[in-house]
């Protein structure tokens, strides 16, 4: 059964990501989108989620692609209007939202999916199986990229909700927590420029359950060459996963993997959702973002301008 469905929020991430990918899915069909400021050929136009939820035909399922810090509102009314709910990362502002958001789908009986895209990266899957059966010795994640080329002119990625430099960062973490052991964070440094209320950088300590040391390092200020690197040292040899996890290489050798496909996977992933009347929504990426805000220390930097 082909899933009708309707986008809620049309910026860069919709347009190159979810619009592509949905119209080519066997599993659903793209029919509406809510957006004050944009449409898509041949799909119903509507200004809010409130006027498409009220359409004589609205759609099956809906997927959010709306800033977090108005995400929980959306979600809760598609959900309490029997739809099934796709979140973006970050699912939302803040760990409540999102568990209040769970046991709201699970009452009325519809399917919920916290989505994390860097986990459908070609050589996340490679190196959880690599690393199941190696003792981890040491762990660094560089995760640094210029905010002025991905978030141009984004006032709310600085706003509280918005994350700063856990927008991306919270990436790295979704694919620490695929392949890794459970960790958690022991110290932090949190940049913030002087005139914005989300970090720009950060700096974090992290130890496994084991007492493995993971080194993270978050930063907006990059310029030239993005850098989004996992580094795993092991008994058994070392990993790196690079370029966003899209690349894996074992004590040098490249690893042969399958071409990329993040958002086809995740979408691949909720029609099974549905289809089989589960939810998935594994918090732990935002947990230790939180986490950072709660242990981190606050350090100030010069002001930022776009």
């Amino acid at each position: 059964m082909v899933i009708r469905i309707g986008l809620v929020g049309l910026g860069k991430i919709a347009q190159d990501q979810h619009v592509p990918v949905l119209r080519a899915s066997p599993d659903f069909e793209l029919v509406a989108i809510a957006s004050r400021n944009q449409s898509l050929d041949g799909c119903a136009s509507f200004e809010t989620i409130e006027q498409l939820l009220a359409s004589e035909d609205a759609p099956d399922a809906i997927a959010l692609c709306q800033p977090p810090q108005v995400r929980f509102d959306a979600a809760r009314q598609a959900l309490e209007a029997g739809k099934h709910v796709f979140l973006e990362k970050p699912p939302g502002a803040t760990l409540s939202e999102v568990e209040a958001l769970k046991r709201i789908a699970q009452r009325h009986g519809v399917t919920l999916f916290a989505s994390w895209h860097s986990r459908y990266a070609s050589g996340v899957e490679a190196a959880r199986l690599w690393l199941q059966n190696r003792t981890i010795q040491r762990v660094e994640i560089e995760w640094k990229e210029d905010v002025r080329h991905w978030h141009p002119g984004q006032a709310w990625i600085w706003e509280a909700g918005g994350m700063g430099v856990f927008d991306p960062g919270i990436n790295a973490l979704s694919v620490a927590t695929r392949i890794l052991p459970d960790f958690y964070l022991r110290q932090g440094i949190l940049a913030f420029p002087a005139n914005r209320a989300a970090p720009i950088a950060a700096d974090l300590d992290f130890v496994t359950v084991d007492g493995a040391p993971i080194r993270a390092e978050f930063d907006w200020r990059q310029t030239g060459p993005q850098t989004w690197d996992v580094r795993i040292e092991t008994d058994a040899g070392k990993l790196v996963l690079s370029k966003g996890g899209s690349e894996l290489t074992i004590d040098g050798v490249a690893q042969s993997l399958p071409p990329e496909a993040e958002y086809r996977g995740l979408y691949d992933h909720f029609a099974q959702l549905v289809q089989t009347g589960r939810s998935d929504v594994d918090l732990s990426p935002l947990r230790h973002v939180a986490d950072a805000y709660l242990r981190g220390q606050r350090q100030e930097v010069e002001a930022f301008e776009d």
